[in-house]
Order: structure tokens, then C-alpha cells, then sequence
């Protein structure tokens, strides 16, 4: 590690001004603490409120960072093996976006897994791209989307020779990752670039015991979550390039483009702490996480009626790896769905997990956790299979995706069309103007401007029929959708 990984550029530049305290007719208008609410004050302090600060001659400019901004975020690149690195205030949504339009630029066409999260849908929105979709595979056993292979990819290239970008979630949600070397050499082999999602993955390249950072992969672009499983603030992210395939002028514009023109200075200082906390601490920090994981799967598995994923799950469904810190727990053999058990944890036992599906919930721990907390979870469990594991039955297995409908329109112009909201049961062959991704397993069974098959109907009309818990559509009971107006 360098010597200049201690420091907190950002950081002491702030302080540095706050030193100064200059007579003050400068935006922010609350003027350190002494323009907030007394009762807000009283009880979180008054220190937090002097990083709340804007562009000055000592703070520099996140838009054109020449100073302790850029300082940060050189840091940060050299921590994370990138070329450069740019720090995001709009969360990872923003840099999936500058992602999507850098690579799509002028509407070409790149892949995207149907698994993408929205935020990459809206840079298709924004910048005109024409999607080309990869349907990841389903792990039958525990209802999960697995990973991207590089033959699916190589296959998309014989199809889509045009094709100027791949991108790839990996991580997933559930700690699931793809084969991203080899992806990177197909995407390289045909000039186009490998962008990774990679929001729940910073941690990554702190550990042997967990996969492989994208960027150490090959990845010509990757965005980061600092806040989902470091130390830094709740939408503060990080982009990092490594690549001369990225054009950094375009890149750079197009992140103008979608981040604020009045960025925290309090985010941008966390990521700049976060840093420097996992420059100095990460490895033990992240094989700390690793470790209380490890003692909260091994005792889940011993459970009657729980189970949690681990590494047996790899080579399934082109899994390439997995992050078993993230912890996918399933009642479903004592019949509760992931719904119910991630309500019953939090309601009954003041335990809060992250995610639910129909059969699984994730709990992601992190090296802030502690081994009271692993223990808590385990006994809310144990407590829960003597309540019902006696008489739970097996929940049924999941309905096999139906045939991907026909792609008729790009995302902007579906966006842009005038749309009408018609009766759901009306929608068979119109071309609806949202998405809709029923649980499980999550995945966008159809996208903004594709038409509505027979097939698809069905399938989602066999959720809407049990109360299926169905996310995308602007009426959440799907007894209307809104379409393309003809």
C-alpha cells in the first residue's frame, strides 16, 4: 500500500477551510449549524453540518475536479486497480446510465441481461441505445438468476456483429457472479466494451475468499455501491475505467449529464473516509465479514425446515462464483415464502434482512455486523422452525419463464409515444409502454415496446389471479397497464 492511502484529500480540505471560517454569503443557506432546526441538532450534534459545504477555492469542483477532489479520486482508482475513477453523488443509478449512453452512443446497440436494474433501462431512455437482451439462466432448486456465459455472449455477437457493449451484473443481488474474464476476452475479441454493474461487489478486492473484482477481470467499466457494503453514506458510488476503449471526454460529459450540479460534499467526503478505511483495514475487515457468514450458514443449514446457499451453487446456471456474504436463506421446505419470513423476522423478532422473493430472503452482512446480530438472526430462525416445521409442506415449484415477446420499439421511443391505459385484460398484442417483472424470480417477463404475446399474458395473469407480487406496472393491482396508443 502507498503512503498517500492514509490520507483523505477531501477531507482535510475541508477542514482545512472550516479553519478559515470565513464570514459567510455562500450557498449552502443554512450556514454551518446555525441555520438548522434546533431539534434536528439537539440530536445528532452540530460537527456534521460544517461538511455541508459547495464549491469554494479550497473544496474544488466535482464536475471539473483539478484539486482534493481529484486527489480522492485518484486514490481511489489506484485502490481499486483502475486507470481513473469518478465519484458519484446520484448513486450507482447515475453511473449505470453514463455507462449505458457512453457505450450506446449515437443509438447503437448493446446487450443487457433481462436481470438489469432499472437504472440501466433509464440510460437506454436517455441516450437512445437499442437493447439487445440475454435471458440469464434459472436455478430451479432455489428460484435464482444466475449468471451470463461467455458462449451467451459470443452467441449474441454472431447475431448482433454491430453490437458495441455487453454489460453484466455481477455481483447480483444474491451474490451471484458471471465468468467475467472470459466475457471480457469475447467483448474485447469483437471491439466492444464490458461494462459490469457491479454495485454489490467493492468489497471484492479485499478478499481471497471471495470472487474477483470486475476490474481485475477485464472490465472496461465498472460502477460501485461504496455505501451498500463499505463505509461510506447511503447514495454514494464510485465509477472506475480501466480501458482504452472508453472514450473519457464522452464518458466524463455524460456523467455531467445525469449527476447534480450541487453534489454533497458530505457524500463525496465519505467515499473519500471509506477509502482510506478500506485502504488501511479492508482485508481484515472484509475476511471478518466472510467469517461471521460462514458461522451464520453453517448453523442456518442445521435448522430443520432452513437452508442457505453456499458454493454448491456454482456451475449451476453459469454461476460462476458466489459472494457468501450474502446469505440466501429459504423456509420454502416448511412453506413460507420469502414474503412471509422476511415480515415475520422483522415483526416478531426485530430482525431486518434486505431482500425477499417468493422463496428465499437475503441478509447481507458486513464487517460493521457483529456476532450478537448473526446470533440473533439464527435463534429468530430456530424459533420459527419449531413453530412450524412440524406441519410446514414444500411451497410448489416455480412456473418456467415463457418465450422472450417481440421487441417492436426501443425504450425512448416507447418513453416518448403517446401511451393510453387500457383494461389488463385488453393488452394481448398491444405493445405496452411498461415493464413488468413478477417475483419470483424478478426478471422483466416484458420490457417498454415489446408486444404482448398470448404466452406472456398468461404467465403473468397466473400471478395477478393469486396475488402474485408483481413490480413495474404504474397500477399495482395490473387491473389496467399502460401501452402504446395505436
Amino acid at each position: 500500500m502507498k503512503e498517500d492511502q492514509k490520507r483523505m484529500p477531501l477531507y482535510e480540505a475541508i477542514l482545512e477551510y472550516n479553519e478559515k471560517s470565513p464570514a459567510f454569503f455562500h450557498i449552502p443557506g443554512h450556514r454551518y449549524e446555525r441555520g438548522i432546526n434546533e431539534t434536528w441538532r439537539a440530536k445528532v450534534g452540530d460537527e456534521i453540518f460544517k461538511f455541508d459545504l459547495s464549491e469554494t477555492p479550497l473544496t474544488d469542483d466535482l464536475h471539473h475536479a483539478s484539486g482534493p477532489i481529484k486527489e480522492a479520486e485518484q486514490l481511489a482508482a489506484e485502490l481499486w486497480g483502475a486507470d481513473y475513477t469518478h465519484f458519484l453523488v446520484n448513486g450507482s443509478t447515475c453511473g449505470n446510465q453514463a455507462m449505458v449512453v457512453t457505450a450506446s452512443h449515437g443509438g447503437a446497440k448493446i446487450a443487457i441481461p433481462r436481470n438489469a436494474h432499472k437504472s440501466v433501462l433509464m440510460g437506454l431512455i436517455i441516450g437512445g441505445g437499442k437493447p439487445v437482451y440475454i435471458m440469464p439462466q434459472i436455478e430451479p432448486e432455489w428460484g435464482l438468476h444466475g449468471g451470463i456465459t461467455p458462449g451467451q455472449v459470443e452467441e449474441m455477437f454472431r447475431q448482433n456483429p454491430d453490437c458495441k457493449g455487453v454489460l453484466v451484473v455481477s455481483p447480483t443481488y444474491y451474490g451471484i457472479t458471471s465468468d467475467l474474464e472470459g466475457i471480457a476476452r469475447v467483448c474485447h475479441a469483437h471491439d466492444a466494451i464490458l461494462m459490469v454493474d457491479e454495485a454489490h461487489g467493492a468489497h471484492c478486492y479485499f478478499s481471497e475468499k471471495l470472487p474477483r473484482g470486475a476490474i481485475e477481470q477485464g472490465a472496461d467499466m465498472a460502477v460501485q455501491s461504496i455505501h451498500k457494503v463499505t463505509g461510506s453514506l447511503t447514495q454514494s458510488s464510485m465509477i472506475h475505467i480501466k480501458s482504452d476503449r472508453v472514450t473519457k471526454n464522452l464518458l466524463e460529459a455524460n456523467l455531467t449529464l445525469v449527476q447534480s450540479t450541487s453534489p454533497s460534499y458530505i457524500l463525496m467526503t465519505s467515499l473519500d473516509c471509506a477509502r482510506q478505511h478500506m485502504a488501511l483495514h479492508g482485508a481484515e475487515m472484509i475476511d471478518r465479514a466472510v467469517e461471521l457468514s460462514d458461522d451464520a450458514r453453517e448453523r442456518i443449514n442445521r435448522i430443520p425446515g432452513m437452508s442457505c446457499a453456499g458454493k454448491e451453487l456454482i456451475g449451476r446456471a453459469g454461476i460462476h462464483d458466489l459472494d457468501t456474504t450474502r446469505l440466501i436463506i429459504s423456509a420454502d421446505d416448511i412453506g413460507i415464502t420469502g414474503f412471509e419470513l422476511k415480515k415475520m423476522l422483522f415483526d416478531e423478532y426485530d430482525v431486518e434482512v434486505e431482500l425477499p422473493d417468493y422463496r428465499n430472503v437475503v441478509a447481507i452482512v458486513t464487517y460493521a455486523n457483529e456476532q450478537d446480530e448473526i446470533d440473533k438472526l439464527v435463534e429468530a430462525l430456530e424459533d420459527i422452525s419449531r413453530r412450524f416445521a412440524p406441519e410446514g409442506e414444500p411451497l410448489p415449484p416455480g412456473e418456467k419463464l415463457p418465450p422472450q415477446p417481440d421487441y417492436v420499439l426501443s425504450p425512448r421511443a416507447a418513453y416518448f409515444l403517446e401511451r393510453e391505459r387500457v383494461p389488463w385484460v385488453e393488452t394481448r398484442g398491444r405493445i405496452v409502454a411498461e415493464m413488468i417483472a413478477p417475483y419470483p424470480p424478478g426478471i422483466p417477463v416484458i420490457y417498454q415496446g415489446e408486444r404482448m404475446s398470448a404466452e406472456v399474458w398468461d404467465y403473468i395473469e397466473a400471478f395477478r389471479q393469486r396475488n402474485g407480487h408483481i413490480h413495474g406496472p404504474s397500477d399495482p393491482t395490473l387491473s389496467t397497464l399502460l401501452v402504446i396508443k395505436e
